[in-house]
């Protein structure tokens, strides 16, 4: 049972939006508690410092080792800048959560918030938030939030990139990999704030957004969500809490996302390739924007009139997700920005690093780095988007598995590589897959015990005028901390290569 404490704490941490919606109110609310942070990665470490400043009492609680050379570097640094913490490290890391009277508690997203060590900790009075979800509930600025299984980073980007070429002051962070808090005292109510949020940040979200976009839902992230049900609710809390002027944009395409309209509390917007899709259900005085493919460029129909937002043919990127991609961003700006500026982006945007990203040529041979690709479905996407410009050549696949359905992976596939280098956990998925759908006869399939490994492989099967294309399929898990890392980690092998050569 929650002492009285705990209960006001909680109380004012749900109703943050109202009660320490002033910085200086949130200042002195967290000055002098004693606050227990969880998980000390890239979104947490400006977190620490910025609350240490403000007067806080942390706790850094982390899984890693002490000693390992991350995390002791991370404790080196904070030790150098006077950042001085407690620290509870190791296996067992979470054991001294419960019991210690801690009064907040921030959670990394990759932690789920009902393991029992966290509920203990609550149940004695803790409050349960994240960086996010305070950073939200200070924001004077119009948000923009996107979420969904694919096309997220992306969309996040056009949507800053449109709002930046029609003058806007723009800070982008969330899961795009900047975090925001800490940068909370220089944000200005004219100002634009545009944020790419995932499952695991959602999942405990209560905070209003403005303009919350859902790109897609397929199955994903199944090894951490109990099933797809929560994974899809988890998307939801993205819209659960507008108020009613904000605006929802959807995918009219998708038959999960297609239905959330009937949900919002605010005006809703969806984009399709068809101009004639309908929601279910929907009537005028609901939908707010349409947006759609016609006569080669994306439309967007509003109260009426047609206004052509921009000419496929000028989308840089390929890819038909890319279109899409463009579709929605243009969408969820459309009231802020003009044709022109959606138009200047796509003539000059070359795509998002580890997405497709080309690395080098090293003997007519060219190498392209997708360590975005964490599920099945996105590396079909790529897939596709490759076929769409003729590519053929080898593919290095695999990575950790997240209970991610695999029909469709070995066709798409076929379409742009018959030699394969597997090299990662789920590689017996990708390649039953590929043996099922594919005539295996004319596949290579080969395995690889690391990416060196599996690059050297990768390069003697492949000819000039190829590609070589990393697209795990999977996760990064299974040998690095990130796909960031992951690719990086691709581009180091690759330019070592081109020395060498």
């Amino acid at each position: 049972m929650k002492n009285k404490s705990g209960k006001i704490l909680e109380t004012a941490v749900k109703d943050m939006r109202m009660d320490i919606r002033k910085l200086s109110e949130f200042k002195a609310f967290i000055s002098g508690k004693k606050v227990a942070v969880l998980g000390v990665g890239i979104s947490n470490r400006p977190l620490i410092r910025y609350i240490h400043s403000l007067g806080a009492m942390i706790t850094a609680f982390d899984v890693l080792d002490a000693e390992d050379p991350v995390l002791k570097k991370t404790i080196d640094d904070f030790e150098a800048e006077g950042v001085r913490l407690k620290w509870c490290c190791g296996k067992d890391y979470l054991d001294k959560l419960p019991g210690q009277g801690f009064e907040i508690i921030f959670r990394t997203p990759r932690l789920r918030p009902d393991i029992p060590e966290i509920m203990m900790a609550v149940r004695e009075g803790a409050v349960l938030t994240s960086e996010m979800e305070v950073f939200l509930s200070l924001c004077p600025a119009r948000t923009f939030a996107v979420t969904g299984s694919d096309g997220k980073t992306t969309t996040t980007t056009l949507i800053s990139l449109f709002l930046k070429a029609a003058g806007h002051d723009v800070y982008v962070g969330g899961n795009i990999g900047t975090p925001l808090l800490n940068q909370i005292d220089k944000i200005k109510e004219t100002d634009c704030v545009v944020l790419e949020l995932s499952s695991f940040q959602l999942m405990t979200m209560k905070t209003p957004i403005d303009n919350a976009v859902i790109t897609n839902i397929s199955p994903n992230h199944l090894d951490f969500h109990k099933n797809y049900e929560e994974y899809i609710r988890a998307k939801t809390n993205i819209f659960k809490a507008q108020p009613f002027w904000g605006r929802l944009i959807i995918n009219a395409d998708n038959p999960i996302t297609r239905v959330f309209g009937s949900k919002a509390r605010g005006q809703v917007a969806y984009f399709s390739w068809n101009k004639q899709t309908k929601l279910p259900g929907d009537s005028a005085l609901l939908i707010n924007d349409h947006a759609y493919v016609e006569d080669g460029a994306i439309w967007i129909s509003s109260r009426g009139q047609e206004k052509k937002m921009v000419c496929t043919g000028d989308i840089l990127v390929p890819g038909k997700h890319n279109i899409e991609n463009f579709m929605t961003a243009a969408l969820a700006v459309f009231p802020f920005v003009r044709p022109e500026h959606v138009s200047s982006v796509a003539r000059s945007f070359a795509g998002v690093e580890h997405r497709i990203e080309l690395v080098a040529t090293i003997k007519g041979i060219r190498y392209f780095n997708s360590s975005i690709d964490s599920s099945p479905n996105r590396t079909i996407h790529t897939m596709e988007a490759l076929a769409d410009r003729g590519e053929h050549g080898v593919l290095i696949a695999g990575g950790q598995d997240k209970k991610c359905d695999y029909s469709g992976l070995g066709r798409a596939i076929q379409k742009v590589c018959d030699r394969i280098v597997l090299c990662g956990d789920n590689k017996d998925m990708i390649r039953k897959s590929v043996e099922e759908e594919c005539a295996v006869d004319s596949f290579r399939m080969e395995e690889a015990s690391d990416y060196r490994e599996a690059l050297r492989m990768a390069t003697e099967m492949a000819k000039p005028g190829e590609i070589i294309i990393l697209s795990p399929a999977g996760t990064s898990y299974d040998f690095f901390r990130h796909f960031e890392e992951r690719g990086k980690r691709f581009k180091e092998l690759v330019n070592e290569l081109s020395v060498e050569t």
